[in-house]
């Protein structure tokens, strides 16, 4: 094509998708799709060549900053709600599952094997309410799943993850945890607490150019899995806690809400908190691609 248009260029770049190699049909749908997405919000917002060469560089810097430590794209894919979007298209509820949500930017593998009941907590810190977690982890028909494992990870009465403070102990809150016979887990952590994503480099760029705030609702991470079921990422949120109603993320979801109970005089923990699983059995393409 030697003769490029501002009403012929969308085609003109599709038309071009496996002339000169091979793509798959996923591929084709994937590219095409997003040159139309992508050229239709040039022209609908009549894009300068100054704010195209910004967006380069805004994107230049945010790659710049991905670390072990912090994965930027995922953290302004959360800003936008793109990632809480995926996951929903990824993980559809069929009936009885435990719903999912975003898995963030600071999981962490490899995270400490502890035996039942233990305690995540490497470092105490003044403000903080101590709590054990525990419940039952079932298939979609309410019978026990024995050695499932629980992946749990939350940040610190400061606000902050243990990998982005360096006064904390390597995997502080952090912990994997095995059901027993009876599908039952538990272990000791304390209330999370509202803290804010960071703030600075891209990420802060981005909340302040939408006119939104950094803060997430206080909540514990969770990765359930067990062979032949649907790994479950998600999140139990504080039922007091601040910022359920306006998550920078945009992550929380109703069946997620647990309630921090008080414990009685001589208990070992100031709360007490149940959440009960739920997966749904995963069939053999969906496992491999897992």
């Amino acid at each position: 094509m030697r003769n490029v248009t501002i009403d012929n260029v969308t085609d003109v770049v599709i038309s071009s998708l496996g002339k000169s190699g091979p793509i798959t049909p996923r591929q084709r749908e994937i590219m095409e799709a997003l040159l139309r997405h992508l050229h239709g919000f040039c022209k609908d917002v009549n894009l300068t060549h100054a704010e195209f060469l910004a967006a380069c560089d805004y994107l230049g810097r945010a790659g710049a900053i991905c670390s072990d430590k912090r994965q930027e794209f995922i953290l302004l894919g959360d800003i936008l709600g793109v990632e809480v979007l995926v996951d929903m298209l990824s993980n559809p509820i069929t009936g009885g599952e435990t719903i999912s949500t975003v898995l963030g930017p600071f999981f962490r593998e490899n995270a400490p094997v502890m035996p039942k009941g233990a305690s995540t907590v490497q470092k105490a810190f003044d403000t903080q309410e101590s709590v054990l977690v525990e419940g039952y982890i079932r298939d979609t028909e309410g019978n026990p799943i024995a050695g499932a494992i629980i992946d749990v990870w939350e940040d610190a009465p400061n606000g902050l993850y243990e990998n982005h403070d360096p006064d904390q102990p390597d995997y502080n809150l952090r912990g994997r945890f095995e059901s027993d016979a009876d599908g039952h887990y538990a272990f000791r952590a304390i209330r999370p607490v509202p803290y804010p994503i960071p703030g600075d480099e891209t990420a802060g760029e981005l909340i302040r150019f939408m006119g939104h705030h950094c803060m997430r609702p206080g909540h514990i991470h969770v990765m359930v899995s067990h062979d032949g079921y649907r790994p479950l990422i998600s999140q139990i949120y504080d039922s007091e806690s601040a910022h359920l109603d306006n998550d920078s993320v945009f992550a929380v979801k109703a069946d997620l809400i647990g309630e921090f109970k008080k414990t009685p005089a001589g208990a070992d923990t100031d709360l007490t908190l149940r959440f009960d699983f739920a997966l749904p059995r995963a069939d053999a393409a969906r496992m491999a691609a897992e």
